[in-house]
């Protein structure tokens, strides 16, 4: 497959790696991304590197809370010019609230508000608005007590990054805590048992890969006994403890897990959803003066 500058220009930028080291790793792998971002973490030479870290959209997430249930709704606008509008912003109020009494999106497209239908609401708001927007993916979560948090308020109970947090227990302030935790960590999931186990074998394969790697270039090389049984497991045992919510240190306490600080306060946390603006959706760089330029000539 034919390596183009603009895979080792988002290469490079994924992961932080030289010009050179990019393209061999693009060429190593015959141009497949994923597995180039792995080659290059064999050599040590790039981060883990997450998808999220390369896109953007605008927009806003709404959370809301009643009872013990809580939603999380991510509706899109082109520019950030309108996500600070405050019609948008009413607009996104409204279809968060309605998120409360609906299952899940497509429901919720469906659902009243004011005197129609969330998805006319949406279309209706376009054509006033003079921008496309999206109404792009909900997401709850049900408990004995839920905690929210919105990151980057730009109004009440909206922002770029909405947290929810469902515990068993009435301690609302520790589940509020939590929630800001994972608004700052983003793990991948509650717990070991819940991480995908493509991601695990994916990412066992990677340290295993290192881990011999650097034995055989090692002046010192160690017996592949203490690789398989203690190097490699300890790699894994520290990924695991810094992407799931449970093995994290807590932020608001970093000599102490998630899971002691939740414990400590007699509470055990059952479910959380993170959703940030523009998590998966791939926007288009602007060349801002080029498009200038472009207007004036118009």
């Amino acid at each position: 497959m034919a390596i183009t500058a603009q895979m080792v220009k988002e290469l490079r930028e994924s992961t932080g790696a030289g010009m050179m080291d990019a393209k061999k790793a693009l060429t190593e792998t015959d141009g497949d991304m994923e597995a180039a971002v792995d080659w290059l973490r064999t050599k040590g030479l790039a981060k883990a590197a997450k998808k999220a870290d390369r896109v953007a959209a605008e927009g806003l997430v709404g959370v809301a809370v009643s009872g013990g249930r809580g939603v999380a709704v991510e509706v899109n606008s082109e520019t950030d010019f309108v996500a600070k509008n405050a019609d948008f912003q009413k607009l996104v109020s409204g279809i968060t609230k309605a998120a409360l009494g609906a299952s899940d999106i497509e429901a919720l497209k469906t659902t009243d508000l004011d005197g129609k239908s969330v998805a006319d609401t949406v279309t209706s708001a376009i054509m006033v608005i003079g921008e496309n927007m999206t109404l792009r993916r909900m997401a709850s979560v049900e408990g004995e007590t839920v905690a929210s948090y919105v990151h980057n308020a730009a109004a009440d109970g909206m922002g770029k990054i909405g947290v929810l947090v469902a515990v068993t227990g009435s301690d609302a302030a520790i589940a509020k805590q939590i929630a800001m935790h994972i608004a700052a960590t983003s793990p991948m999931a509650l717990s070991e048992a819940d991480l995908d186990p493509v991601v695990v074998e994916r990412e066992l394969a990677v340290q295993t890969q290192k881990a011999m790697e650097e034995n055989a270039t090692s002046a010192k090389p160690k017996p592949e006994a203490v690789i398989q049984n203690n190097i490699i497991p300890g790699r894994m045992k520290k990924f695991l403890e810094e992407n799931t919510l449970m093995g994290q240190k807590f932020v608001m306490n970093p000599d102490i897990t998630v899971a002691q600080a939740a414990k400590d306060a007699g509470v055990e946390v059952t479910a959380f959803v993170r959703v940030a603006v523009g998590e998966g959706i791939e926007k288009k760089e602007e060349d801002f003066a080029a498009e200038v330029a472009k207007t004036l000539a118009g």
